[in-house]
């Protein structure tokens, strides 16, 4: 039986029915691009759902993982500690903007979501306000998959909406305007406003993703707006968790979302491009005011530790990854696949069914009226010797920072002649990313 039919006998892939159609089989990955098992090589536009940005098989982070893996490949962080996590979490303090103390490793993004949440929660329970267990966010927001951070993204156009009766209900403002390159003015934060005015007695902190809303809808907003949000926040002395997960590590032109505004968060939570794409790690970084909160007050302890917590070839690879973005110029090749990208998708607007295009740093976005079809999209992208993946009304790509210029363009050229080819067909829309 080959692997295909074995997978779809016994495998469960994410946001699929229990047997995924179409699946196609890949065997190995190097630099920018997959290998099928029928030998076709695919362009990767999607960087692993954003986390391959050095691209594949990068040899200082696999160098890094195989010294680590001689040494030590994982031992509880319960009362134990390493070199990789304790040189990694020092490093992490030291790019983020802001003053963060502690940084709380973890498996994924969706779980450092979890811990930000809960750290806000103990916060206020420290403070002896434990009826402030509410947050504020904004429509069009994704925060990843497990139940809390279910409860705080969008809880209509979402992908989680069907299990609105079993999440915490948190409280939801406009989505933001504004759109990345336009003015900004004070009625685009009125709703929030508002709502922190109301809510001021409930409320445990303020979650959103700065700059850009990733997977709820691939929207990119006025740095502007998030500088005024800081503002609301510091007046009504409320917590700002800022979602970095999708942001961080240069995809948007800066280091971190949160650098196009010159603000910072009072907790943060990174994943995704932390390893360059090469294992799974996130963190969550927490000022010291927090930090001081729920060390000196009742139980004393944050509570929460994942099994695999500071996992030390995680580490490893995490650090190979920071020092590659050290050493590369990485805003040089971002700034030119940004302006690659802007330039070669436009001609997309100009198709029918088209709503709209956007770009920023190394993301291209073609909003489409409809849901793609993805029985039709998905392959017609691998014949074209690109790997995309659409999701809902949205035809996104972000490449690896080191995809070359031609590559790009077998992109950007793929986008348009499937979107050209298959678009306006509704049947078997997909129903996430």
């Amino acid at each position: 039986m080959d692997l295909l039919a074995r997978d779809r006998r016994r495998v469960w892939h994410p946001y699929a029915p229990p047997q995924a159609e179409p699946l196609f089989e890949v065997v190995a990955a190097r630099g920018v691009r997959l290998t099928l098992a029928d030998g076709r090589e695919l362009v990767d536009g999607m960087s692993s759902w954003w986390a391959a940005i050095h691209g594949y098989r990068q040899p200082e982070i696999e160098k890094a993982v195989a010294t680590q893996l001689a040494r030590m490949p994982h031992v509880m962080f319960g009362g134990l500690t390493h070199e990789p996590a304790v040189a990694l979490c020092e490093r992490l303090v030291d790019w983020a903007p802001g003053e963060f103390e502690r940084v709380f490793l973890s498996d994924s993004g969706s779980v450092a979501v979890e811990v930000a949440i809960k750290v806000a929660l103990q916060y206020w329970l420290g403070l002896g306000q434990p009826r402030r267990n509410r947050l504020l966010t904004v429509r069009g927001g994704y925060h990843g998959d497990t139940f809390a951070t279910m409860a705080v993204c969008d809880p209509v156009n979402g992908m989680h909406d069907f299990f609105a009766g079993s999440l915490a209900e948190h409280i939801f403002a406009e989505r933001p305007s504004c759109r990345f390159e336009e003015p900004f003015e004070e009625a685009h934060i009125a709703d929030v406003k508002r709502l922190l005015e109301v809510h001021a007695t409930e409320l445990a902190a303020v979650i959103l993703e700065p700059v850009v809303q990733g997977a709820g809808g691939m929207w990119f907003y006025s740095p502007a707006y998030l500088k005024r949000l800081r503002e609301l926040c510091n007046d009504a002395k409320i917590p700002l968790i800022l979602d970095e997960i999708a942001t961080g590590f240069g995809r948007t032109g800066e280091m971190f979302g949160s650098d196009h505004a010159g603000i910072s968060a009072d907790i943060m939570c990174l994943g995704k491009a932390l390893t360059g794409g090469t294992m799974s790690l996130a963190a969550t970084l927490v000022s010291k005011d927090i930090c001081a909160v729920i060390g000196k007050t009742s139980p004393g302890a944050l509570m929460h530790g994942p099994t695999f917590m500071a996992n030390p070839l995680a580490c490893a690879a995490a650090r190979a990854s920071l020092d590659l973005l050290e050493t590369t110029p990485w805003r040089a090749r971002v700034a030119n696949i940004q302006s690659q990208l802007s330039t070669e998708l436009e001609a997309c607007r100009d198709l029918p069914g088209v709503a709209d295009v956007r770009t920023l740093g190394a993301i291209g976005v073609v909003e489409l009226e409809q849901p793609v079809d993805m029985a039709r999209v998905q392959p017609a992208f691998v014949e074209r010797g690109v790997w995309i993946r659409p999701f809902g009304r949205l035809v996104y790509t972000m490449p690896p920072f080191v995809t070359s210029p031609e590559d790009v363009t077998a992109l950007t050229d793929a986008v348009y002649s499937v979107i050209a080819e298959v678009h306006g067909n509704r049947s078997n829309v997909s129903p996430g990313p």
